[in-house]
């Protein structure tokens, strides 16, 4: 039996880490985001993949992304949007700037619930800016939800349970989960479909409150379009929004904190050109093999 399900998609625009540079850090140790092109946390894109297809196999069902970060991350809300979900909500205040694992999940908590009656909350595993994994776990923790992480598919939901197949060390395993429960998910999942063109029409002026710039272009367009397209106007809270603590948020709430961010570049000290032929071949294993690369 299945049901219609509120679904809510934790997402979070990184900056791309392939870029990292001298000027990646703040005096302060945070990440300097302006300095930096940002994108759409890859393993969140595959987490929304496996929302939305749970909105297509469960008539009814609603797809929100759920984002914190400055103004311009209100892209990610339009990116969920240009794929098929139905709307989205950028926590956006200064307060929660420099914000670690502890402050973010306790943020996202606290909206999660103000959002009310979510049956699933599905993130990717990890972001690539910190790689700790906790966001996840931590909401599940502050929601008193039951968790899977590593998930690679949700294979079906049927009376309020979710059956999930997830990647272990040594192969796979499908566990059972009754809901309302939080699922971080690999990149090892099925990747997100790419936009709808119709769908990057209908919401290419959809903008939060924050982001409009009466001088420009796009700005000006929404201003006039969001008159007669409410939807236009995307979701934005605030700390007092969601009744949060301001202890709690942002560099307050954040007993950790970066020392510094490193670009390192491996550099090969010494090269060498290697024929095809059987002792070529067997040279190499043999070095491999005494310098215990391999074995």
């Amino acid at each position: 039996m299945t049901k219609a399900l509120k679904i809510v998609v934790l997402a979070k625009q990184v900056p791309d880490t392939r870029n990292v540079g001298k000027d990646a850090m703040t005096p302060e140790g945070t990440v300097n985001r302006a300095a930096l092109p940002a994108i759409f946390n890859p393993e969140d894109l595959n987490a929304l993949e496996q929302a939305l297809r749970l909105k297509e196999q469960n008539p009814g069902s609603t797809v929100g992304v759920l984002t914190m970060g400055p103004p311009r991350a209100g892209e990610i809300i339009r990116q969920g949007l240009f794929r098929g979900s139905d709307t989205g909500w950028l926590l956006t205040d200064r307060l929660f700037a420099g914000a670690d694992t502890l402050a973010t999940s306790y943020a996202l908590a606290t909206a999660i619930k103000k959002i009310g009656d979510v049956d699933i909350v599905i993130g990717g595993r990890q972001a690539i800016d910190g790689d700790t994994a906790q966001v996840g776990p931590q909401v599940a923790q502050k929601l008193g939800l039951n968790q899977v992480t590593y998930a690679e598919e949700i294979l079906k939901i049927e009376n309020d349970i979710a059956t999930i197949r997830r990647h272990i060390d040594g192969g796979v395993e499908t566990v059972e989960v009754p809901l309302p429960c939080v699922i971080t998910v690999n990149g090892s999942a099925a990747p997100c479909r790419p936009c709808n063109a119709k769908l990057v029409m209908k919401y290419k002026y959809a903008m939060c409150p924050l982001e409009v710039d009466a001088n420009s272009e796009c700005g000006k367009r929404n201003a006039e379009l969001s008159k007669t397209r409410p939807y236009l106007t995307l979701n934005q809270w605030s700390v007092a929004d969601v009744d949060g603590d301001p202890n709690q948020c942002g560099l307050s709430g954040s007993p950790t904190k970066v020392k510094t961010v490193q670009n390192i570049v491996f550099q090969a000290k010494e090269s060498k050109t290697l024929s095809a032929s059987d002792a070529d071949v067997e040279g190499l294993v043999k070095e491999l093999l005494d310098e215990k690369i391999i074995g």
